[in-house]
């Protein structure tokens, strides 16, 4: 039995998938937050969230790195941590600095910040000759224009550091692009109270189909677990509407993506890490969207372990351990696992979803989740917004897609008037 600390996470399935590995390895665990209400809120009524059955639940200033590690060094001399994990993007380089400080296992501090840094990525991504897009990093809405004009629209124009598709945006000229910036400058804190860095990535537009590797890099051996095809829509937004693993590619294209996505975690120096790394298939060849050192979110972890039996979430225990995680693929019955989700492009108030219990009844369906009437509904402009998901599998080959499909087609949300 190992005792690990975890620091904050994200409020989705991760933050309900780490609880269950830790319990189902025979681990406890400490959770460390600098705000419980945060939680609190996110637990359906009646319910305790999984991260507050932790065998200590510690309040501390997580945001302050400062006053944080002499609290931990402090909380460690007493209680002993084997290993620090995190789900949450904001808090991957404070548990690596964690790590680092006490003397456990784990990814380097310098690591796990340029991945989580989109501009840094970037940057040290192109050093060591990683295919990507061209790319410029802007300190305002002002220096961005004069960048623009010498890439050519279209453009990406993204956050160095949000996620979830935040303030992710396409755009084909000057006016566009200054009401992305504008956007971006309203927004100088994120969702956990940490003031954000201001300047404006700029990326060229890629064209072809998405895909992510998912990878365990474990004592400098990187693994493949597998590919995941991703469909996005809500233009100009990029909002993620589902996955299918095993993705449906050639051996080539196969090759590449994996090949490509291993280069960009060995430029980073990630090490001891569970990785999702975005992959676009252009015309021109693979080129990274972005490098996320954690396991993926979207329930995609969830298709793996559906169609491999590899569970991430315990890999990535495993590797805050220091052990040496197993990926061996298991029989399941099922050959691929496909979610799609129920993406709103209206605004008003949810009244109820028409065909949800028809849905749930289905042959081969997963899970369903579905938002609970009365929710305030925004049309969507990020992952943030889904109105619920279903996911479902096919013993047979590669159709779980196709059924996702035909099932999300039977979903139709009612909403009224806010």
């Amino acid at each position: 039995m190992a005792h690990l600390l975890v620091v904050e996470s994200w409020v989705g399935s991760m933050s309900r998938l780490l609880p269950r590995a830790l319990e189902e390895g025979g681990h406890h665990f400490t959770f460390l937050t600098r705000d419980l209400q945060h939680y609190l809120r996110s637990a359906p009524e009646g319910t305790a969230h999984p991260l507050l059955t932790a065998r200590n639940v510690v309040t501390a200033p997580t945001n302050d790195l400062g006053e944080l590690l002499p609290q931990v060094e402090r909380l460690h001399e007493a209680l002993r941590f084997d290993g620090v994990v995190t789900s949450c993007d904001y808090y991957l380089p404070t548990a690596a600095r964690i790590a680092g400080l006490l003397g456990l296992p784990g990814p380097s501090a310098k690591a796990m910040e340029d991945a989580c840094r989109k501009d840094a990525t970037r940057r040290v991504l192109s050093a060591a000759g990683v295919p990507g897009p061209r790319f410029a990093v802007c300190a305002d809405g002002a220096e961005a224009a004069v960048a623009a004009r010498g890439l050519g629209y279209p453009l990406v124009v993204k956050p160095v550091d949000l996620c979830a598709g935040m303030f992710v945006r396409r755009v084909d000229d000057e006016d566009q692009l200054a009401e992305a910036c504008a956007a971006q400058a309203a927004f100088p804190y994120n969702a956990r109270g940490q003031r954000r860095t201001p300047h404006v990535l700029l990326e060229e537009f890629l064209r072809g189909p998405e895909v992510s590797v998912e990878t365990v890099t474990c004592r400098g051996v990187a693994h493949v677990v597998g590919v995941t095809d991703k469909s996005v829509g809500g233009a100009p937004a990029f909002v993620e509407t589902g996955h299918m693993f095993p993705a449906d590619l050639s051996p080539d294209d196969l090759a590449a993506a994996t090949g490509t996505a291993l280069s960009a975690g060995a430029a980073l120096g990630l090490d001891d890490v569970v990785a999702h790394t975005e992959i676009k298939l252009t015309g021109e060849g693979p080129r990274v969207v972005e490098v996320n050192p954690r396991p993926a979110g979207n329930r995609i972890t969830e298709l793996v372990r559906h169609v491999t039996g590899i569970d991430l979430a315990t890999a990535c225990i495993d590797v805050a351990l220091g052990r040496e995680p197993d990926l061996r693929p298991r029989t399941t019955g099922m050959r691929s696992a496909a979610i799609g989700f129920l993406v709103p492009d209206l605004a008003g108030t949810l009244a109820s979803v028409e065909g949800a219990d028809r849905v749930r009844e289905a042959h081969g369906v997963l899970e369903v989740q579905i938002a609970e009437p009365g929710r305030t509904v925004e049309a969507a402009d990020s992952n943030n917004a889904y109105l619920g998901h279903v996911m479902a599998g096919d013993a047979a080959g590669l159709g779980a897609r196709d059924r996702v499909e035909a099932l999300l087609a039977g979903l139709r949300p009612l909403l009224v008037s806010s």
